[in-house]
C-alpha cells in the first residue's frame, strides 16, 4: 500500500490516512476502521467506506476548485486529479487480506460483510451513497467522473457533509465541529406566526438566490418559536448549500478568524446567536457590531447574522443611560445609550414573536393535537389548557408542547 500512496500528489495526506508507521499496522488500520464505522453508521464493506470517507473528506486543490467553479471549469489541475483518481480506485478496490495481513481470515470476512447495528447519520449517508457511486464505476475515468461530480454536488470536508455547526476552542483557536444530528423540524411545524414566518422565508430566500438580503434579529416573547424558525430554515435549505453555524457570546472575539474560514467556500453561511443580549458592562458586542457594519473589510457575501433575543435592544439598559448630566467616566451618558441601541438597529430585518392570545393558545394546542392523532374532547382539552396555562403561568407554543406532551402519557387515563 505504501508504493500506492507514494504515486498520490494532490490527496497528498493519503500515507498519513492508510498507514501506521508502528509495528501493528494492520491493528491500527482496523481500529481506525470500526471507530469510523460505529461513529456513522457504516455498513457492508467498510474498507470501502474508509476510501470513500477519505475521498469525501479531502480538502485539496483540486476539491476546492470544483466545489467553488463547478466541474466545468477547474482547468488543467483535472489532468493531476485524473491520476490520483487511478490510484484512488486501486486502494478502493484493493484486496483487505493484503493490507490487513495479520488479522485473521474470519476478521476480513466480518470486515467485508460489517452488520452496523447504529443508524446512519447524515454523514454515513452520503459517505454510503459515495460508496455505491464508486463500485458502480468500473474503469479509471468513470471513477475521476464520480469523484468530480460528488464534489460539485455535495462539495468538500466537513462544510460539504453537514448542515450545522457549533463553534469549540481549542488552543485559542475556533474550531468547527459538527453537530452530528438534529431534528427535523420545518417552519410548517411551527403553529401561526405566519407573517413572522414568511418575513424570515423571503430573507433566506434572497440569500440563497444570490440576491441581497439581511441580518436578522428575532425577539419576543419566551417558547414563541424564534429557535425553531432558525432551525427550520436550516433543514429546508441545507439541500441547496445552506449551512447554519451557532456561535455564543463570549466566543465573538473569534468572528473574524470564522470570517476568514468561510469568506472562500461555495456556500452561503447563516452565523446563528441564540438567546443573545448583553449586561451594560460586558463589552462583546462590539465584535459583533464591527462585522456587521462598520468594519473596513465588508462582510462577505455568502454569509448574513440570525440572532434570536427576549428583548430588542440586545443590551441592558439603566435609567443613568437616559440622563445627559450623569457623568461617570463618560462625559455624555445618553451618548453610551445610542451605542447600546445601535446594535439591534443594525439588523436589517427586526421580526417580533409575541405571546399568543388565549384563542391563539388554545388553537396551537388543537393543531398540536391532532398531529399526534390524541382521542379527546376538543372541549375538554382546551379547558384543561386553560388551567395549564394557569398553573403555570405561560401561553407560549412551547407550553403548548408541554400540554400535549401531558396529554399524551395521561391519555389512557382520560378515555
Amino acid at each position: 500500500m505504501e508504493d500506492i500512496t507514494k504515486k498520490l500528489l494532490i490527496f497528498s495526506n493519503a500515507k498519513d490516512y492508510f498507514e501506521q508507521s508502528t509495528e501493528n499496522n494492520s491493528i491500527e488500520i482496523l481500529n481506525k476502521m470500526l471507530v469510523l464505522a460505529n461513529k456513522h453508521g457504516l455498513n457492508g464493506n467498510i474498507w470501502k467506506s474508509y476510501v470513500a470517507y477519505y475521498i469525501a473528506m479531502n480538502e485539496n486543490p483540486f476539491s476546492l476548485s470544483v466545489e467553488k467553479n463547478s466541474a466545468e471549469n477547474i482547468g488543467n489541475i483535472k489532468i493531476i486529479a485524473k491520476s490520483d483518481c487511478a490510484v484512488l480506485k486501486k486502494l478502493f478496490d484493493s484486496d483487505l487480506s493484503d493490507i490487513l495481513a495479520d488479522i485473521p481470515e474470519e476478521c476480513i470476512d466480518a470486515l467485508y460483510n460489517y452488520d452496523n447495528k447504529y443508524e446512519l447519520d447524515q454523514v454515513g449517508t452520503k459517505i454510503e451513497q459515495l460508496k455505491v457511486r464508486l463500485e458502480n464505476s468500473l474503469s479509471e475515468s468513470e471513477f475521476y467522473e464520480t469523484v468530480l461530480s460528488f464534489y460539485a454536488d455535495e462539495g468538500v470536508g466537513a462544510i460539504g457533509l453537514n448542515k450545522a455547526f457549533v463553534l469549540k476552542e481549542n488552543s485559542a483557536k475556533p474550531i468547527l465541529t459538527a453537530i452530528k444530528s438534529t431534528d427535523n423540524v420545518m417552519l410548517s411545524d411551527l403553529v401561526g406566526y405566519e407573517v413572522q414566518k414568511k418575513r424570515l422565508l423571503d430573507n433566506t430566500i434572497a440569500f440563497i438566490e444570490g440576491r441581497s438580503a439581511n441580518n436578522v434579529l428575532l425577539y419576543g416573547d419566551g417558547g414563541t418559536g424564534k429557535s425553531t424558525s432558525i432551525r427550520a430554515i436550516c433543514n429546508q435549505f441545507s439541500p441547496k448549500g445552506l449551512r447554519v453555524i451557532q456561535i455564543y457570546r463570549h466566543q465573538m472575539k473569534y468572528l473574524n478568524q470564522l470570517i476568514d474560514k468561510l469568506k472562500g467556500r461555495n456556500y452561503k453561511f447563516i452565523i446563528y446567536m441564540d438567546d443573545l443580549s448583553f449586561e451594560d458592562f460586558e463589552t462583546e458586542y462590539k465584535y459583533l457590531k464591527a462585522i456587521i457594519e462598520g468594519g473596513l473589510e465588508p462582510r462577505p457575501k455568502n454569509l448574513l447574522i440570525y440572532a434570536t433575543s427576549n428583548r430588542r435592544h440586545l443590551i441592558k439598559e439603566t435609567w443613568n443611560d437616559r440622563d445627559d448630566m450623569v457623568q461617570d467616566g463618560d462625559m455624555h451618558q445618553s451618548d453610551s445609550m445610542e451605542e447600546k441601541l445601535s446594535l439591534a438597529e443594525r439588523f436589517g430585518i427586526q421580526i417580533y414573536y409575541g405571546k399568543p392570545t388565549v384563542d391563539e393558545f388554545h388553537n396551537i394546542v388543537e393543531t398540536l393535537a391532532k398531529r399526534e392523532c390524541l382521542e379527546v374532547d376538543m372541549e375538554f382539552l382546551h379547558k384543561e389548557a386553560t388551567k395549564w396555562e394557569i398553573r403555570y403561568g405561560s401561553v407560549s407554543g412551547r407550553s403548548a408542547r408541554q400540554f400535549i406532551d401531558y396529554i399524551k402519557g395521561m391519555e389512557e387515563t382520560l378515555k
